[in-house]
């Protein structure tokens, strides 16, 4: 890292979120996500290009401490092994445990060794590892026969990603028989070689399509080499084990530097790259929790003891409390918390230290975060307050302020006027609900891109109405999430949706009187903590639309009918239009249509199955009378 030095990003915080996620090893995939936010947030070029610059070298230590870490658990097996090879006599039990480590350490299926038998001229399944199947256990395989035939003729490891398909060794029936048995498909042999000699192969297999890396196939080719000491001679037995000695001596020192990388890292700059990058208390508990080797959580002051935190914040120290330390998290004379650690029977001071100096950058963030979103809260009910009283005309400014907030004045968004329900004990009980209200509101629009204030009472939200979403889900969805926010029911009124609000940011008062009108006929319809627009109310919503819809509820409500009849050239429309005029008499609507009687019958029935059985009823039929009158005026009677 000290040849690519990197000069330190924007803020100071480009190569902390990096070293952030290579102290929790993150996944390569997270590596981009800190690019790609600050893309999307906008940020500088020079913020993206220190970022890049970070990203690029972060992968590359990544990469340098998974290879230090793989190589270490390779050399850790070949340590063992080896150390096998010198302590035991018994030669199938070092082939067993040659086996075995190789299919552990490349994560294979199955994992077995063959030797030649000078005897019958063949070699023969000597130990496996993994498998399943009798007749592949007791295979032997002539020379030359399968890819071990061609590992013995060339000298070199062999590896087929799919054995089936492989022309480049001779398949003969009864090894694809015994590997058909096993069920693999992909193969991995190494030579096990004595000198210019191979005296067998090591096999390394799986039951699915898999390519080897190079760097497995000279693990397994390291382990071969170890299987053939085994076979061999006292003197190799004497190298084996001075490789041994050098094997365990480079284990050390990869033991010992991982250990200084681990704890190579102060924990005062580590506390204080969290509050630069802006992390949050649960960063700060996770990394204590990893300097003090225990569990450290942040819990709020009422789940605390009480007596405990009492005293950690009068004395300024963490103190003892059960088989737990507790450290105050507070701020002046307000109490936040307190972070809990639990895992340690004792402290050293540096230990204490490290955790009370963590519980007081834990107020910093907590104070933070607090002044950061009620500033934000009230910028937000700023620029909603400004469009409901259109005290700024300017479309250009208004966007601005929207933009700075995450918010976009053009796209369709709905006004949504929520209301507490209930009886409250006391002023002071119901001004706290209306904090807590307006404080979910507020939290709601900012992850929603949309503006909340605090109005008449209550609440009003400017929400956007994503693809496929209806006023009326929206107002639902609300009320369901402020009402288990504030844990007491929330009624929900929502306009009709509405366009170029910083063209014509007077649409959004009118909008919110709509929904302030449909608010209130939930209350009068007994119906707490619920959602709606005006457009559920059926002809009651047209006198609660700020714009009346006249279209709209004739198409909600004989809109199926006015479709059939234009289709097919039908008089439905005019035979509900007599049957009503009627008195709802098929009788007398045959005499003033001059039709048969069953002629009306047939349309009535074709008339409920496009309305529903209950068309019928004195609710629909009043609204369907409505709305056939409101078709008349709007099409000319073609009679």
């Amino acid at each position: 890292m000290s040849r690519d030095h990197v000069q330190p990003a924007p803020n100071g915080s480009a190569e902390a979120e990096y070293l952030e996620l290579l102290t929790r090893d993150a996944s390569v995939e997270a590596y981009e996500r800190p690019v790609l936010v600050a893309r999307a947030e906008g940020r500088s070029a020079d913020r993206i290009a220190a970022l890049e610059q970070a990203k690029r070298l972060a992968l590359r230590v990544r990469a340098e401490l998974e290879g230090r870490r793989r190589r270490e658990a390779e050399l850790s097996a070949l340590f063992e092994t080896a150390h096998d090879l010198a302590g035991l006599r018994d030669l199938d039990a070092v082939l067993q445990a040659i086996v075995q480590r190789a299919r552990s350490l490349l994560g294979t299926d199955v994992a077995y060794l063959t030797l030649h038998d000078p005897a019958r001229g063949d070699t023969y399944m000597r130990v496996t590892e993994g498998s399943v199947s009798a007749r592949f256990q007791q295979l032997r395989l002539g020379m030359g026969e399968g890819l071990g035939g061609l590992v013995a003729q060339t000298t070199r490891p062999y590896v087929t990603d799919d054995y089936f398909e492989d022309a480049r060794f001779q398949h003969t029936l009864t090894i694809d028989s015994g590997v058909s048995d096993e069920g693999l498909v992909a193969i991995l042999g190494v030579p096990l070689m004595l000198g210019p000699h191979v005296i067998g192969v090591l096999f390394a297999a799986d039951r699915r399509a898999r390519v080897f890396e190079r760097e497995q196939i000279a693990v397994l080719g390291s382990f071969a080499a170890l299987a053939a000491a085994a076979i061999d001679t006292a003197n190799l037995l004497t190298e084996t084990r001075a490789a041994l000695a050098e094997l365990e001596r480079a284990n050390q020192i990869i033991r010992d530097g991982s250990a200084v990388i681990e704890r190579a890292s102060d924990v005062h700059d580590r506390l204080a790259e969290l509050v630069l990058r802006g992390g949050g208390v649960h960063d700060v508990a996770a990394a204590v929790s990893e300097v003090l080797d225990g569990t450290v959580w942040f819990t709020e002051a009422g789940a605390a003891p009480a007596e405990a935190l009492e005293a950690s914040r009068a004395e300024g120290h963490a103190v003892r409390h059960g088989g737990e330390w507790i450290a105050a998290v507070a701020a002046g004379g307000e109490l936040l918390g307190a972070l809990v650690l639990r895992g340690q029977r004792a402290l050293d001071p540096v230990d204490q230290r490290t955790l009370e100096r963590a519980a007081m950058v834990t107020s910093l963030l907590l104070l933070a975060r607090r002044s950061a979103a009620e500033a934000e809260h009230r910028v937000r009910g700023e620029l909603l307050d400004d469009l409901l009283d259109v005290r700024d005309r300017d479309p250009r400014l208004l966007r601005e302020r929207a933009v700075r907030l995450h918010a976009d004045l053009d796209a369709t968004h709905v006004v949504l006027a929520a209301r507490l329900d209930g009886p409250a004990a006391d002023a002071d009980e119901e001004a706290a609900a209306r904090r807590r209200l307006w404080s979910a509101a507020s939290h709601l629009a900012a992850t929603r891109h949309g503006l909340a204030a605090a109005r008449d009472g209550g609440t009003v939200l400017l929400l956007p109405l994503g693809a496929g979403d209806t006023a009326t889900e929206l107002a639902g969805r609300t009320a369901r999430h402020l009402g288990t926010a504030v844990h007491q029911p929330v009624t929900v009124g929502a306009s009709a949706p509405v366009t170029g609000l910083a063209a014509h940011p007077e649409t959004v008062a009118a909008a919110y009187a709509e929904g302030r009108r449909c608010l209130d006929a939930l209350h009068l319809l007994g119906r707490p903590g619920d959602g709606a627009a005006a457009e559920d109310f059926g002809f009651l919503g047209l006198l609660l639309a700020g714009e009346r819809d006249v279209a709209g509820f004739v198409g909600r409500t004989i809109g199926p009918v006015a479709s059939y009849d234009e289709r097919r050239g039908t008089d439905l429309l005019r035979t509900m239009d007599a049957y009503f005029a009627c008195g709802m008499s098929p009788a007398r609507t045959k005499d003033a249509l001059h039709v048969h009687v069953n002629t009306v019958a047939q349309r009535l029935e074709r008339v409920g199955r496009l309305l529903g059985e209950d068309w019928q009823t004195p609710a629909r039929a009043l609204e369907i009378q409505l709305a056939l009158r409101l078709h008349r005026l709007a099409v000319p009677d073609r009679r």
